[in-house]
């Protein structure tokens, strides 16, 4: 990154925070920020975007939440939808819900929204960080800012049509599906990826194009947790299911940083579900049995491989896989990109707390709360806030190194991950943050279940904690991953 000098005696824009992102982890850090500051404290949120909502403004129109909606929030901010509790909020409904979350912070201080912009540098200086922002002309602006939130999350980028060397095949994305040329002939349609992007991406065409040829080559495959055991319905919350949170502390406990294929089966046979048949991998999704039964009847061939490219041979059409595998298709099958958009490109580490406690840096090469980015954005602020941003113990973790080394082992690390650092942070921060947060799973569920959850957490907060630092510290050695403490 290119720093922008500053000529000596230039007087700066100054505001107590500066915020890079207006997604679901930067809405959260804005909303804590406004019950530290005052409505006439400066602060400036910037987003390359022309809006807030982060990846669901450019994300595929048919995706949903794939939890209720009301535990999908910034700050404890409730929703205005009026749909029942368990109403999987669709892409216009979510990014009505964070504008209204940025509206209402935004009465709450004195909020300079750079929709449009970039993040090009910052730098520390005495009093907080310069910061250089980019206009969507290209001019740079160097701004001064007490404190510094770099809300990145997960980074999630859009899928890209697959570079194909067949001519007579369609390359696609989920962001530009187009039903009705699809539908304007019977050519068969491959979906390329097992996550949850490929498994909406089935979904979607299963029940629109009733009948129609869909296949997918899922690689390792991947499993989901089953929607309706965490989140049950009608009495059910009262006596069935089993609440999230209750989940990742026996995922976590059962996780040692060598046991990821125990802790797999144990999971999937106790939580999940699978519509491709095997699956090697997770990483915090859910889907309902109903819809896994629709997308497991509505598919076709399903290739445990992972796709190299497709050419034109002898007057047909081949996939070609990287095992070396072929499968002959009909001139004009459709391929749909759905590989991951998480993970997928490399960026430069830097720690999650810098500039004496100052800067915060919420992303996936020094995360904290692993793959839960909206929690880091809500917990971390408190901290940055409180002061203890940097004293507080918490573990940072590579996520994007280790997933390049041991993809296996991603989700039960971050998981770890953020057990660990959850207990921590329940000690820092006064327990009206814990009570206030408006993620918590554990909110679908009545008091008296929340409560037994708790005295779960708390009572045995201190030997989980070590043994959660324990596993992170093999999984560090093991895989030669960046894993431990940061202090500012």
């Amino acid at each position: 990154m290119l720093w922008l000098p500053v000529a000596e005696g230039d007087a700066l824009d100054s505001y107590e925070l500066c915020i890079v992102g207006a997604g679901i982890a930067g809405l959260n850090a804005l909303v804590v920020a406004s019950g530290y500051l005052g409505r006439q404290d400066r602060v400036i949120l910037v987003d390359e975007h022309a809006r807030s909502g982060g990846m669901w403004v450019e994300t595929y129109d048919y995706v949903r939440l794939h939890q209720p909606h009301p535990i999908f929030t910034a700050g404890n901010i409730p929703w205005t939808l009026g749909a029942p509790p368990s109403h999987l909020a669709s892409k216009p409904e979510i990014l009505a819900h964070l504008q209204h979350c940025l509206e209402v912070a935004r009465g709450r201080l004195d909020l300079d929204e750079r929709f449009g912009w970039g993040y090009a540098a910052d730098r520390a200086v005495d009093g907080g960080s310069e910061v250089t922002l980019r206009s969507p002309d290209g001019r740079d602006e160097v701004v001064h800012a007490k404190r510094l939130i770099k809300a990145y999350g997960h980074r999630v980028a859009p899928n890209r049509p697959l570079a194909l060397s067949s001519s007579q095949l369609r390359s696609t994305t989920p962001e530009s599906l187009d039903l009705d040329a699809i539908r304007a002939d019977d050519a068969p349609v491959w979906i390329v990826g097992g996550g949850k992007t490929a498994m909406d991406t089935a979904h979607h065409l299963i029940t629109a194009l009733p009948g129609r040829e869909v296949n997918a080559a899922v690689g390792q495959g991947t499993y989901f947790a089953r929607r309706e055991v965490f989140f049950p319905t009608g009495a059910r919350r009262w006596w069935g299911g089993t609440p999230i949170n209750t989940m990742l502390r026996q995922m976590a406990r059962r996780y040692d940083g060598t046991n990821e294929h125990a802790v797999r089966e144990w999971h999937l046979a106790t939580y999940g579900v699978s519509p491709t048949g095997e699956a090697e991998r997770s990483f915090s999704a859910y889907l309902s049995g109903q819809e896994a039964a629709t997308i497991k009847a509505g598919l076709g061939a399903v290739e445990r491989e992972y796709l190299a490219d497709a050419v034109d041979v002898d007057g047909g059409t081949q996939l070609v896989f990287r095992s070396g595998r072929t499968r002959d298709v009909p001139a004009g099958t459709w391929v749909v990109s759905c590989t991951g958009s998480l993970l997928r490109t490399a960026h430069p580490y830097e720690p999650f707390v810098a500039n004496g406690g100052t800067t915060l840096s919420i992303q996936m090469r020094s995360s904290v709360t692993g793959p839960f980015s909206s929690f880091g954005g809500y917990y971390l602020t408190h901290l940055l806030f409180l002061g203890k941003l940097g004293r507080a113990g918490l573990y940072e973790l590579d996520i994007e190194d280790l997933q390049s080394k041991a993809s296996n082992a991603v989700f039960y690390a971050s998981v770890s991950l953020s057990m660990h650092n959850l207990g921590l942070v329940a000690a820092a921060v006064p327990k009206k943050v814990i009570l206030d947060c408006g993620l918590d799973f554990d909110r679908w569920y009545p008091m008296h279940r929340r409560i037994a959850g708790s005295a779960d957490f708390l009572r045995n907060r201190v030997r989980d904690i070590e043994h959660h630092r324990r596993a992170l510290e093999t999984v560090r050695d093991r895989y030669d991953v960046r894993c431990g403490p940061v202090t500012a």
